[in-house]
């Protein structure tokens, strides 16, 4: 067996323990760490396999210089995520997002679903989609008292944090990987992803809204779920809303005219919030409020998720180097004909089964950036890539993290999301993928 097979095999029991989290109870980022050591320590057994005409004695220095290039190029990932999860802790925690539920207010129970939908769309699309998908249920669970409605609310919270991530450059990971190396644009992933993703919501939300008829009534088996309270003024926790999320929203905006990585928008953005909600606290008086400040916060991050994204890209560098993801994406170009709209398409389907980071960074390895065509800066490949993966993950519910976190939080079964919400969530992937077609065949030719 070649040593090329042993970290294949290596990649994929790694890859398989993580799949089977909820069975192992072992956490993904333990497993995804030690995967990342051993296909490289693997790679090291013989290295000059896969470096040939390197002398013996810089074999060893030129191993060190590829794990730091991916090391770096991974790095503006995480600190990016690191950077926006703090901004919207702060955020939240300060009662930032208190406002929203004024604003879901309705009386009947199909206006409710069509503000949930796209309040939820458009927060995923500058937050992310754990966090919008948390804020939602929140404001739901003050809104609706029928847990049956609010399964089907939920339900939609959880296609339209996918699809409103799709679109954004920084609402997903998997759009952040893509735009951080220059796969993608800001502009032209919102301008041609758009339109695809607001179909994936509309279709799935026609459909739901026959399941719910009537007025809203609040009599029933709600409970009561209190909002995040803040030390500050309504005004200064809105001061501390459009900071923050306006921000983010500035990113692109950042990276552009400075041409600087995005991470470094981010933290940008983090400085400034820091340093108004240093001066907001001078007037607390409250000893309480000072477990709410950035120097408190910054211990909530989610390192678990950083260093699950750190060993999962770093294994998926090392099957790079050793040349199986350039062949894998040979094999797929020859079993679908180098049809790009069935090979993201797939993608898009197992993201729904798999975390669908490692299969875009596995994408990104596999099919290199070109100068012009289908794989350029905004290439269709691209583009599908970052709508498929987004969207792929609502066909099941534990097919991406919005999905996992509204199941534990209203109950949700497998099956029950699977037989009434999975074909209806999958009919609106194809839509969006239909849309996506007429754009680029009729429109942006």
């Amino acid at each position: 067996m070649s040593l090329t097979a042993i970290i294949v095999i290596a990649f994929c029991i790694g890859y398989l323990f993580i799949a089977l989290e909820s069975v192992t109870k072992i956490n993904k980022a333990a497993v995804a760490l030690l995967m990342f050591v051993v296909v490289w320590t693997l790679y090291m057994v013989h290295p000059s396999l896969y470096l040939p005409g390197v002398p013996a004695d810089k074999i060893a220095q030129t191993v060190s210089g590829i794990i730091e290039r991916h090391l770096g190029s991974t790095s503006t990932t995480l600190f990016f995520l690191m950077g926006a999860m703090t901004v919207v802790e702060v955020v939240d925690q300060n009662g930032g997002f208190n406002w929203v539920k004024n604003v879901m207010h309705t009386r009947t129970k199909s206006g409710l679903l069509w503000r949930i939908a796209f309040m939820t769309f458009f927060l995923s699309a500058i937050l992310d989609n754990l966090t919008s998908s948390i804020v939602m249920i929140m404001i739901l669970r003050k809104l609706v008292s029928q847990h049956k409605d609010r399964m089907v609310y939920a339900s939609l919270v959880i296609v339209a944090a996918n699809a409103g991530g799709a679109f954004s450059p920084i609402g997903d990971v998997t759009t952040i990987m893509l735009w951080n190396a220059n796969m993608i644009t800001a502009l032209g992933v919102i301008s041609e992803i758009f339109i695809p993703s607001v179909i994936a919501i509309v279709i799935p939300g026609l459909i739901l809204q026959t399941m719910l008829r009537g007025n809203l009534d609040n009599s029933g088996d709600g409970e009561t779920v209190q909002m995040n309270q803040s030390q500050f003024s309504p005004a200064q926790s809105k001061a501390v809303f459009w900071i923050g999320v306006g921000g983010l929203m500035f990113v692109p905006v950042f990276k552009t005219l400075t041409h600087l990585p995005p991470f470094v928008g981010v933290l940008l953005v983090l400085g400034v919030l820091w340093i108004v909600t240093e001066v907001f606290y001078r007037g607390v008086k409250v000893k309480d409020g000072m477990s709410k400040r950035v120097s408190r916060l910054l211990s909530h991050i989610d390192m678990s998720t950083i260093l699950f994204f750190l060993g999962i890209l770093m294994a998926v560098a090392c099957l790079e180097e050793v040349g199986v993801l350039n062949k894998l994406g040979q094999g797929l170009n020859v079993a679908f004909h180098g049809n790009h709209y069935l090979v993201t398409g797939v993608i898009g389907v197992l993201s729904s089964i798999i975390d669908n980071v490692p299969l875009v960074a596995g994408c990104m390895g596999m099919y290199p950036i070109a100068p012009t065509g289908d794989f350029a800066t905004d290439g269709i490949f691209w583009q599908l890539l970052a709508y498929c993966a987004g969207v792929g993950g609502s066909l099941l519910i534990i097919g991406s993290a919005a999905g996992v976190v509204v199941m534990g939080l209203e109950k949700i079964s497998f099956g029950w999301y699977m037989k009434h919400v999975s074909w209806i969530a999958f009919l609106g992937y194809l839509c969006g993928i239909l849309s996506y077609w007429v754009i680029k065949t009729f429109i942006f030719v």
